[in-house]
């Protein structure tokens, strides 16, 4: 089906925030837009202000007649739906085009030049920042995006630019719908194995994602990474760097709160950039914004304006109280190395002062696959709570529980597990000088419960 064809989307998954940013495209350009999810969210409520139709049962009577024609209505859907579905079983077995979120990123990365950002981590906050540079440049952008940009309230910028800007999702192999004129890859450090099997599986499909760069187009790689590529002829090559490659950062300068530095590149250095969200881990993810941004034809000052003005992105090292008596923040970091780096960067930026987490595991795979790696992780800070897992998409596995990574922190470090329905209880006879919040699961649900106890301390 064209595009020009469709009259009617139907969402099967609404309210997931990738696909809650496609709903929003086609919102825009004025098609009946209906769907269906299992829980209603603050996401699908703002959708439905924005005019989506959305029901929260499996109930073929909720779909709108406008979406029962299989001639003019797409149907899309989330990998995390399971197939026996009702309202997924009636789209198949009537003749529906049914596609995967990833299908239609791909149909768009055709009709404009993609700019897209993989990686196991870091992927959410690099594509926000390229698109932020991006769209405030003489070039202009559309955006896909897969966390809440805080400069526009939304994962969503529409454009009538050639460009558009996509975070590409590994999970279940959808960045291989994809067809980018150029592409940051962060990391390839294995994950999602309940999907892949192993870490070579894992690493091939990101060998096989750089096949499908556009000829003239470039593949920007972090420096170090086990993937190997293997690009197109036309294809051009760069790597990137904390301090080395083809674009690094020097004269780093991390003083009174402020972050800045010289970006150093193959087109043209840029002076004194400073960071707008002053975070250590912001200064790699900069790096690989700034060089597809450049690549893209931006200029030394829009890249030098979008750094100081972006403003970060909901739920990524996301400040909700900083004073001197208290720091609470949250941050979706769910994979180790993700973790890791989190919590670097808070160390880097209190040295001198407590910093307590609590961390609600993802996944009873992930658990398995890496409760070593998320406890040495979360050892560098001083204090560790854990709840239990939260399964997402899973069904319990036994023997995981958030007891292996308990057991296997450094020896010394404060820790507890408590119940997730004693959270707000525990922050209420608890005192903090540094409280994170960290995971991809519902826990950042109680965020502003929490930030509200903590400011009636004070």
């Amino acid at each position: 089906m064209e595009l020009k064809d469709i009259k009617s989307v139907y969402f099967i998954g609404a309210g997931g925030i990738g696909m809650s940013a496609i709903a929003r495209y086609f919102l825009n350009h004025g098609l009946v837009v209906a769907g269906y999810d299992k829980t209603p969210s603050d996401l699908t409520r703002q959708l439905e202000k924005e005019g989506m139709q959305i029901h929260y049962e499996e109930n073929l009577d909720k779909i709108p007649e406008t979406c029962k024609k299989p001639s003019s209505c797409l149907v899309i859907y989330t990998p995390a739906i399971p197939a026996e579905h009702q309202e997924l079983q009636y789209f198949r077995h009537n003749g529906f085009e049914i596609q995967k979120r990833a299908q239609v990123l791909g149909t768009l990365t055709r009709q404009h030049k993609g700019l897209c950002v993989a990686g196991t981590h870091g992927k959410t906050t690099t594509s926000t920042m390229c698109a932020h540079i991006m769209h405030q440049s003489h070039l202009d952008c559309n955006a896909f995006l897969g966390g809440i940009s805080k400069n526009y309230g939304t994962n969503y910028i529409l454009s009538e630019s050639d460009y558009v800007v996509i975070e590409a999702d590994e999970f279940d192999r959808s960045f291989h719908w994809l067809r980018p004129w150029m592409t940051v890859i962060t990391s390839t450090d294995p994950d999602h194995l309940d999907i892949y099997g192993t870490k070579e599986a894992y690493l091939e499909s990101f060998r096989h994602y750089t096949e499908l760069i556009q000829p003239g187009g470039a593949l920007i790689v972090h420096r170090g990474l086990e993937m190997k590529e293997n690009l197109q002829e036309g294809v051009f090559r760069y790597d990137y760097a904390l301090h080395e490659g083809d674009f690094h950062a020097k004269n780093i300068l991390i003083k009174n709160g402020e972050i800045s530095f010289d970006f150093i590149s193959p087109i043209e250095n840029v002076h004194h950039v400073e960071l707008g969200q002053p975070i250590p881990i912001n200064i790699e993810n900069s790096i690989a914004a700034m060089a597809m941004a450049q690549l893209a034809g931006c200029t030394a000052d829009e890249l030098r304006q979008g750094m100081k003005s972006f403003k970060g992105v909901d739920r990524r090292f996301d400040f909700k109280i900083k004073n001197d008596k208290t720091v609470f923040l949250s941050d979706y970091a769910h994979h180790p190395k993700e973790i890791y780096q989190s919590a670097k960067s808070i160390r880097e930026l209190y040295r001198d002062k407590k910093i307590t987490a609590i961390f609600q595991p993802h996944l009873y795979t992930r658990t398995r696959d890496f409760y070593k790696d998320f406890a040495d992780a979360l050892s560098q800070l001083d204090e560790i709570i854990l709840t239990e897992i939260y399964p997402a998409r899973e069904q319990p596995i036994e023997g995981v529980t958030s007891e292996l990574i308990y057991n296997n922190l450094r020896p010394g470090i404060e820790k507890q597990i408590i119940r997730k329905d004693d959270v707000l209880q525990f922050v209420k006879d608890h005192s903090f000088e540094v409280l994170i919040i960290l995971g991809a699961g519902d826990l950042d649900n109680m965020v502003p419960q929490i930030t509200k106890i903590l400011q009636e301390k004070r």
